[in-house]
């Protein structure tokens, strides 16, 4: 079932944003009078299609490779490598007749498409749910390996400063352009004490190594409802209680309780769990639970599944404020934005050296897995992973390379400098040396992937 829910959800994403990405091309395209011959999500390598339709001047279609997709527009010389342009003069409705200021608008309309994309999701998303702002005052959870927990974050940290400044929210501590800083540095709060510490110049690439951040607010093991007939119900243990250890090991975070219950299995455990009565008008949270519960010990077995019955009660002090119309599609662009930076830096990083190439970048499998994974955390991750999957789409896109958008723009851009067209030899030599490489370099990726498995 994980491979078939990440191959799905990996073909909605790639749908999505090429799609999006030629659909950029194709409105430009169909601006300044060009004909658009073809019109393909996924390519039809071989004449391998699902389904084609041909209206107008155009042919839509569906190619069997689910990996791109492209706009065939006449007079380009594009991915098809077609010479039949050579055996007849430009045309008017031709992209080689058009001037260059055109072209080159064209060309850049499937990035331009991309970043709206992730715009409109940034918006949406803001203007639906409002911007998130998560108190600091919840102290931290470290996972274990991550590079939070190597640079000396501890679980039950509160974070105070980042680089220096002063956070009041979660969002402000981990924003991404932090990670792409020339430094990093915390400034946490334990025990009383304040400590600073440092992370490593290539935590981008750690990141992208462990596939998740590895430190969130602390959620406290507070449980919203104990149900009927199940191995914690029946023990004794109520909904509104506060689990504190397990087996006489301390537990501070709802994932520590669920992983360590999962690992026993049809075996019986001791939880220590502390509980208030209710009192009408009382909303107790889990520091009251703390303070002046009772404390109970109660030896429970677990399902065969791993399971003792329980659901995760919400006590973060999160907080969604509500932004107009106007302030949502300013944050929204803000976020597209800062997002746009941080990959153009996290790139600069790679091919510097400061980051891991192999941990840094990641082909069709390891963005299958992480659609799957964000789909399963609901709706809202997953149009964030679309969002962020667009920006880079439109960053790789519009990097000076032979065969994307970005190699095009330049050689049309050398044209119009030049006042002249550059010959359709040299032109079609820079089109197949780009298409090796990057034949090439989505071999090694996909290569990488495996390995990496």
């Amino acid at each position: 079932m994980d491979f078939l829910s990440s191959t799905f959800f990996f073909i909605i994403a790639i749908f999505i944003l090429v799609t999006a990405h030629e659909l950029g091309h194709f409105l430009t395209a169909k601006l300044f009078g060009m004909r658009v011959d073809k019109f393909y999500i996924g390519f039809d390598f071989y004449n391998l299609r699902l389904w084609k339709k041909k209206i107008g001047e155009t042919e839509y279609g569906l190619g069997v490779f689910p990996l791109g997709g492209y706009v065939k527009i006449a007079g380009m010389v594009d991915e098809s490598l077609d010479t039949n342009i050579l055996s007849s003069e430009p045309q008017p409705w031709e992209f080689r007749a058009k001037p260059v200021w055109q072209r080159l608008i064209v060309l850049a309309g499937g990035v331009t498409m991309n970043l709206i994309l992730a715009s409109v999701i940034f918006i949406g998303i803001t203007l639906v749910l409002g911007e998130p702002r998560t108190s600091v005052n919840n102290p931290a959870f470290v996972e274990k390996g991550s590079v939070f927990e190597t640079m000396g974050m501890k679980t039950g940290d509160q974070l105070l400063l980042a680089n220096g400044k002063s956070v009041a929210s979660w969002e402000e501590a981990l924003d991404p352009e932090l990670f792409t800083a020339k430094s990093l540095n915390y400034t946490i709060l334990r025990n009383g004490k304040s400590i600073t510490l440092d992370a490593p110049s290539n935590i981008m690439s750690r990141i992208n190594d462990n596939r998740s951040l590895g430190i969130r607010p602390t959620v406290p093991p507070v449980i919203d409802e104990a149900l009927a007939k199940q191995p914690a119900k029946l023990a004794g243990i109520k909904s509104g209680g506060l689990i504190t250890a397990i087996d006489g090991n301390p537990v501070t975070d709802w994932t520590e309780v669920v992983s360590i219950i999962s690992a026993h299995a049809a075996k019986p455990i001791t939880i220590t769990w502390q509980y208030l009565d209710p009192v009408a008008g009382r909303k107790i949270t889990a520091a009251d639970l703390r303070s002046e519960g009772k404390t109970f010990i109660t030896t429970v077995v677990p399902s065969n599944a791993g399971k003792i019955g329980i659901s995760l009660k919400q006590t973060i002090a999160t907080e969604r404020r509500k932004l107009s119309v106007g302030g949502a599609m300013l944050s929204g662009i803000g976020q597209t934005w800062k997002m746009s930076v941080m990959t153009v830096q996290g790139f600069v990083k790679i091919f510097t050296g400061q980051e891991d190439f192999r941990k840094s970048v990641g082909g069709p499998i390891k963005i299958a897995k992480i659609a799957s994974q964000s789909a399963e955390q609901g709706p809202v991750s997953f149009l964030y992973f679309l969002a962020m999957l667009s920006i880079s789409l439109a960053i790789i896109n519009i990097l000076p390379v032979p065969a994307l958008d970005g190699g095009q723009f330049v050689l049309n851009a050398v044209e119009g400098v030049i006042r002249r067209e550059i010959p359709f030899e040299i032109k079609m030599r820079i089109q197949q040396v780009g298409m090796a490489l990057l034949l090439a370099l989505f071999a090694y990726i996909l290569f990488n992937d495996i390995f990496n498995l």
